[in-house]
């Protein structure tokens, strides 16, 4: 027997309000759709091709580490070895970042922000907050608060290394 009100209406794909199905308890899902949406206004903010996602973590994660392992960025950021070594390459060739021998283990690289580097870090540190400011303001302090110290929860559970 049909309902009286007739059959259920297609949601408007414009209006923004769709049913995420099995995906409304994923939080992969709900965090890689915020992920996807700011790195993406972040890319159209620089707008420059030779700056490719990750560069703004990585060169942060640097300069307050110096001296960081490709391995612990490569954790830290959460991409592979491979791609962080094509990352490095990138930041090397910009003059953001260099490679020197660690001082305690000479097989591994040690990685450095270069005086350019921290210039470009400055620029893209204040296009970062400038693509967040609105979740900042939509946020109260505690709130932000609060956000951050789930989000590194999660981290801690999921991704953090075991060793």
């Amino acid at each position: 027997m049909a309902k009286a009100d007739g059959p259920a209406q297609e949601p408007d794909p414009d209006t923004g309000e769709i049913d995420l199905g099995v995906l409304k308890d994923v939080i992969g899902f709900r965090i890689r759709r915020i992920q996807n949406h700011l790195s993406r206004a972040f890319a159209e903010r620089i707008d420059r091709k030779d700056v490719r996602p990750g560069v703004f973590s990585a060169l942060a994660l640097i300069s307050a580490n110096p001296g960081l392992s490709q391995t612990a960025l490569s954790r830290e950021v959460g991409f592979d070895k491979a791609t962080v070594v094509a990352m490095l390459d990138s930041l090397e060739r910009l003059g953001w970042a260099e490679r020197r021998r660690s001082k305690h283990d000479r097989r591994r690289s040690a990685l450095h922000i270069t005086a350019d580097g921290k210039k470009a870090l400055k620029g893209l540190r204040a296009t970062a907050v400038a693509n967040e400011a609105a979740i900042h303001a939509a946020l109260t302090e505690d709130e932000q608060a609060r956000l951050f110290e789930l989000l590194d929860k999660v981290y801690a559970v999921c991704f953090a290394d075991p060793e």
